[in-house]
């Protein structure tokens, strides 16, 4: 058992020298710490970059890139179309305003004319109310004018009549004798003027 023992030993020991030599020898050749910069494996790496190559551009060329220029023809048609839109409503709402303005204008322009019409109905009417008016007025002040002329009259026979009257009884009261013809006549002479 004891040979069995120190042959395992062996064994193991001459594994681990053929191991340390095959490891020195890939060291010293570079290939085993990192192979791909062995010399001996760039044309298989060469091979596998130029099918992978050629994979990614296929799958970029025939599927990613068709999606994403479909992706931005779209964007770009959205945004143009979005463009067109929003110009079509500035020119609707330029429209707009400019209707607005021509209805805010014809509205001054009717209101003005409404205005213009009334004050001339209201003048129309205020004439021929001050036309009447002033017929009454003049009735009125002819009417006072004719009553202040009979009053006037009447006055002025009162007056005469009272200074006859006076006249006549100043002339007693002096002690002479008046005649009633001469007293009506002077007293005409003064009322005269």
């Amino acid at each position: 058992m004891a040979d069995t023992n120190t042959e395992v030993a062996h064994t193991a020991t001459d594994v681990a020298t053929a191991h340390g030599a095959d490891m020195a020898h890939g060291a010293e050749a570079g290939g085993a710490s990192m192979p791909q910069l062995d010399p001996s494996t760039y044309s298989n790496q060469i091979f596998w970059l130029l099918v992978t190559l050629v994979v990614i551009y296929f799958v970029l060329s025939r599927i990613a890139l068709p999606r994403i220029a479909a992706v931005l023809a779209e964007r770009s048609g959205t945004i143009t179309n979005d463009i067109a839109a929003a110009e079509e409503l500035k020119l609707k709402a330029t429209e707009a305003e400019a209707t607005y303005n021509k209805a805010l204008a014809d509205a001054r322009a009717e209101a003005a004319r409404i205005v213009a019409d009334t004050k001339a109905q209201i003048q129309s009417d205020l004439d021929v109310e001050i036309a009447k008016a002033d017929e009454v007025i003049a009735a009125k002040t002819a009417e006072g004018a004719k009553a202040i002329d009979e009053i006037r009259a009447n006055a002025v026979a009162s007056v005469e009549e009272v200074a006859k009257d006076t006249a006549g009884a100043i002339v007693a009261a002096l002690g002479g004798t008046a005649d009633q013809a001469v007293i009506d006549a002077e007293v005409a002479e003064q009322m005269k003027g």
